[in-house]
Parts: C-alpha cells; sequence; structure tokens
C-alpha cells in the first residue's frame, strides 16, 4: 500500500500578497504626492545667484542676516507681480538665462529692487552647491532689462578696490556714506533714464532707479550676495539698501524667476482645501471597497436557472410581453369583466346568468353608492388607448370592487 501523495502548499502566501499590495498601494500614493510637489521640495542648491543658494554668488546669506535682524523675510515661490501697501519691497535676482519679458508682469509703481548678475560661474565638483569663479558675464548681465528698462551699460573698475559710495538721491541723501570692502572689479551703471541713487566716488552709479517709478537696480550684486557679505562694511551698505527701501516693511525673495515657480495643476488642488476634504472622502471609499471586495459578507449565493419555472415565471413572462408590444389598453374589458364578477361572487351570487348578475350588482351599487358605477368603468375601459389610461381605470375598477365588498386591502 502506497503512501498518499503529500499535499501541495499554494503557490503564493495570502500574507505576502496582502504585504505586496500595501506596499504597492504606499508606493503609487508617494510616488503621487511627491509628483505633485516636487519643486517646492527642490533645495536649491545648484550655485546660482538666488535666496535659496548659499554659494558665493548666492543670496541665502542676506535672508539669514535679515531674519537674525528681526525683518520679516518671505522666500516666494509664486511671482511677486503686484505690488501693495505694506508689502515691502520684492527682491528679484534674475541670471543671464532669464526670459527679459517675464520682467514686464511685475508692477513698477512700489518698490521693487532687481539685482544684476555679475559672473559667471561653474560648479565646485568637491563640494555641492559650491562654484568657481570663471569670468564677468559683461553685457549678458543687462540681457533681463531689455522689456523694462532698454539702453543701459555696463562698467567694471579694474582690479580689487574698495569703494566708498555716497547718497545721490531718493531714499539717500546727499550725505549718505557707505564704506565698502574689497570688491572685485565693481560693476556700476549708466544710461538714460536712470536715476543715481548710489554712486561711488567716481561717480558712477551702483544703484539707480529708473525714471519715476519704484522700479531699482543693484549694479554689483557682490553688496549682498555670500561673498559679498564675508565682509562687515558690505554687509552693513548691503543691509542699509534693502532697510532704506522697506521702510517699516519686510523684504520679499522672487525666486519664480529663478525656475522654481509653483506650478498649478488639477492634481494639485486635489491635495489643497477645499478638495482635499473631497479628495480624504475618495480614499476612504477605495479602502472600504477594497474591504468588501476581500472579504464576502453572508453566504454565497446558489447560482439560478437560465430559465425559470412555475406560474409565477410564466405570468412575469406574459407581463413582459405584452408590455413589450404595448397592449396593456387591450387588456382592460377583460379586467373589467373579471372584477365584475368575483364582485358578484363576493356578493352571494353563484353561477348566475349575465343579466341576473347585473341586476344583482345595479341593487348593490344602489345600497353601497360607490364613487363611479361599473358602466362606466365599463365604457372607460373600452375606450382606454393608452398605458397610461389603462393603469388608471384598473385602478379605479380595484376602488369600485373594495367599496362594494368592504374590503379595504
Amino acid at each position: 500500500m502506497s503512501d498518499a501523495p503529500a499535499a501541495r502548499p499554494p503557490a503564493f502566501s495570502p500574507k505576502v500578497m496582502i504585504a505586496l499590495l500595501l506596499v504597492g498601494v504606499f508606493a503609487f500614493s508617494g510616488f503621487v504626492v511627491l509628483s505633485v510637489y516636487a519643486p517646492e521640495l527642490r533645495t536649491g542648491e545648484d550655485g546660482k545667484g538666488h535666496a535659496l543658494s548659499k554659494s558665493a554668488i548666492g543670496f541665502g546669506g542676506a535672508v539669514v542676516m535679515l531674519k537674525a535682524k528681526g525683518v520679516p523675510v518671505v522666500v516666494s515661490r509664486s511671482p511677486l507681480t503686484a505690488g501693495g501697501e505694506g508689502r515691502g519691497v520684492r527682491v528679484l535676482t534674475p541670471g543671464p538665462e532669464t526670459n527679459p519679458t517675464e520682467l514686464k508682469t511685475y508692477d513698477r509703481r512700489q518698490a521693487l529692487l532687481i539685482i544684476l548678475p555679475k559672473w559667471l560661474v561653474s560648479p565646485d565638483p568637491k563640494h555641492l552647491g559650491w562654484v568657481h569663479k570663471e569670468t564677468l558675464l559683461g553685457a549678458g548681465a543687462l540681457s533681463s532689462l531689455k522689456s523694462v528698462a532698454p539702453g543701459g551699460a555696463l562698467h567694471h573698475r579694474a582690479g580689487v578696490s574698495a569703494p566708498q559710495l555716497r547718497g545721490a538721491g531718493g531714499p539717500f541723501a546727499s550725505g549718505t556714506y557707505l564704506p565698502l570692502d574689497r570688491i572685485d572689479r565693481l560693476q556700476t551703471l549708466s544710461g538714460d533714464g536712470w536715476r543715481p541713487v548710489l554712486i561711488d566716488e567716481e561717480g558712477r552709479m551702483v544703484l539707480a532707479q529708473w525714471g519715476g517709478t519704484g522700479l531699482m537696480v543693484l549694479a554689483d550684486p557682490d553688496l549682498l550676495n555670500t561673498q559679498g557679505l564675508k565682509g562687515l562694511n558690505t554687509a552693513r551698505a548691503g543691509m542699509a539698501i534693502l532697510d532704506a527701501l522697506r521702510g517699516e516693511d519686510g523684504v520679499a525673495f522672487d525666486i519664480a524667476l529663478n525656475g522654481f515657480k509653483r506650478p498649478r495643476s488639477l492634481l494639485r488642488l486635489m491635495f489643497e482645501p477645499p478638495l482635499a476634504g473631497a479628495t480624504l472622502c475618495l480614499v476612504v471609499a477605495a479602502i472600504l471597497m477594497g474591504i468588501h471586495a476581500a472579504a464576502r459578507f453572508g453566504p454565497p449565493l446558489a447560482p439560478g436557472r437560465a430559465f425559470a419555472l412555475g406560474k409565477r415565471a410564466l405570468i412575469d413572462t406574459s407581463a413582459d410581453l405584452i408590455r413589450a408590444a404595448n397592449k396593456e389598453h387591450e387588456l382592460v374589458p377583460a379586467y373589467a369583466s373579471l372584477t365584475e364578477l368575483r364582485a358578484a361572487r363576493a356578493a352571494g351570487d353563484r353561477d348566475t346568468g349575465a343579466a341576473e348578475r347585473t341586476e344583482r350588482l345595479s341593487r348593490l351599487e344602489r345600497h353601497r353608492k360607490p364613487t363611479e358605477s361599473l358602466e362606466t368603468l365599463k365604457r372607460a375601459a373600452q375606450a382606454a388607448r393608452t398605458r397610461g389610461e389603462a393603469l388608471s381605470v384598473a385602478a379605479k375598477l380595484f376602488q369600485w370592487k373594495s367599496e362594494m365588498t368592504r374590503d379595504r386591502r
């Protein structure tokens, strides 16, 4: 007698399958959320000149210094195109790759400071976010201003010097004196339509105002970037410029021009109020549907016959055929005759002729006084031509029988 073969283990473990399903759902959900908020998760450690960068040409140090002074600072990923009272100064740090037409959307009636780029750099392969200074950008630093203030020119002082800035108008009176630390090839601005605000000892504009607008341009970014703020005098001068332009309000750095613009999408709206609640409801509904599909409620239903048997099935099939042929109204006269016969039998009639039955029901009608007489309902049954008219006459016949037999069921 041979031993029975051992039972084979299942190909897949239910616990493993459930774990894989949960991991897949979690991973997919995380992928969707990270895809929606990916632009905002960028740290800005690309070494370029913007408020998130901590490189030598970045302005992350200025943000830290302003916060240390207690100044309200905002680093906005949405374009600060609209000015307004109480908003302070908006600071733009365009690069040589910035599209000049983007600056046209910014309101220049309120305080708006544009810091021009100066250096062409390359990334440091040994330190993430650090850069190596290559050369000057030259005239390319003015490319972003073409759409808002055309016609300017840049000048660079030879070598390294320690400039001395003096006030020339606007928020800086003529007696203002701001000494700087050593700056490599000081960059200044000139051109028609520009008003000097801060000038160096040679009379060249370091900070200039365009016409009678609120647009200010800082020609040399080394007054506010990280490599400039390492010097005490330069740091004081840079903070003095921001303090004079912001008044009693704060400073808002716009990094949308630098490629950190917050995108708008329908998928993003699903994760933010007021649609976040609807998204949570959909997630909960999906979880409940999954639980309902995974677990069976109640005993399994036995499969039914393809063709039902019995009188009920015959009646239902006949009714469906009559309904499909739109012949309901042709059955109303027969239903009226059936109702008359059943009412007569309920009144005690036993297999009498039609005349005797009608006479008996007429006497009963005079005694019970129904809402409508049988003769009236018979004529209505003969005149019915639509499904609605047939249903109306049938309902009245049923009411007549109930009134005649005192049957209220």
